[in-house]
């Protein structure tokens, strides 16, 4: 008479900042099957510590923390160890190119959007446990749409005009701190603007913002 092993819960930590999303995600991860919450982390610091004590298989990552590390300095940390680490799963707000370009090259193994159902994320933390790429379909459209369609990469002199813009720094200014005549920095600023594509000033740091180009 053969008898079925049922394989070990899936160890989860949580890392959000809000405590309340925290209690939240506890309560709803009590009703799915085969997943364990181990701990729960309010910032990358505690993510980092806390994983090393639990060994969870899978860390449930915010990208907005607090101001001593983000999400995704967290997450290229907990994967800097290869296949001795965990997982970590992205829950975000954020579906921004720049934002799920960051995450990924940092090492996470997914990236969700908290309007996912309740099943979804379920499935997406049993995925990343096993190591299976978990992504939202919006999240899976904009990669394709992007590796489809290349956006040309500002160069490190249009990124220093760009945080010059930021700062409401005019022409002149600009060309004095960088050292460059007034007429390369509207060369610049050309370039800069067909890249993303706007047609002014506060068009090309609005677009940054939301690209999260700027520091």
């Amino acid at each position: 008479m053969s008898t079925s092993v049922s394989s070990p819960p899936v160890r989860l930590l949580l890392c959000d900042d809000h405590a309340v999303v925290r209690a939240g995600l506890r309560a709803l991860l009590s009703s799915a099957e085969g997943i364990e919450v181990v701990g729960e982390a309010g910032n990358g610091e505690e993510a980092l510590a806390m994983a090393a004590r639990l060994r969870p298989d899978v860390v449930l990552m915010d990208l907005q923390l607090d101001d001593r590390m983000d999400g995704v300095t967290a997450t290229r940390r907990l994967t800097s160890g290869g296949a001795a680490g965990p997982r970590v799963l992205v829950l975000t707000m954020f579906d921004t190119d720049a934002d799920v370009t960051r995450a990924i090259e940092a090492g996470a193994t997914g990236y969700l959007l908290k309007a996912e159902r309740p099943d979804e994320l379920f499935t997406a933390i049993r995925d990343a446990a096993s190591g299976r790429t978990a992504l939202s379909a919006p999240v899976a459209d904009r990669l394709m749409t992007r590796l489809r369609h290349p956006r040309p990469a500002l160069s490190a002199r249009e990124h220093e005009i760009l945080e010059q813009l930021a700062r409401g720094v005019g022409n002149r200014e600009i060309a004095r701190t960088l050292f460059i005549s007034e007429a390369t920095v509207k060369t610049h600023l050309r370039r800069i603007y067909d890249k993303l594509e706007v047609e002014t000033r506060a068009g090309a740091v609005a677009v940054a913002k939301e690209r999260r180009l700027l520091p």
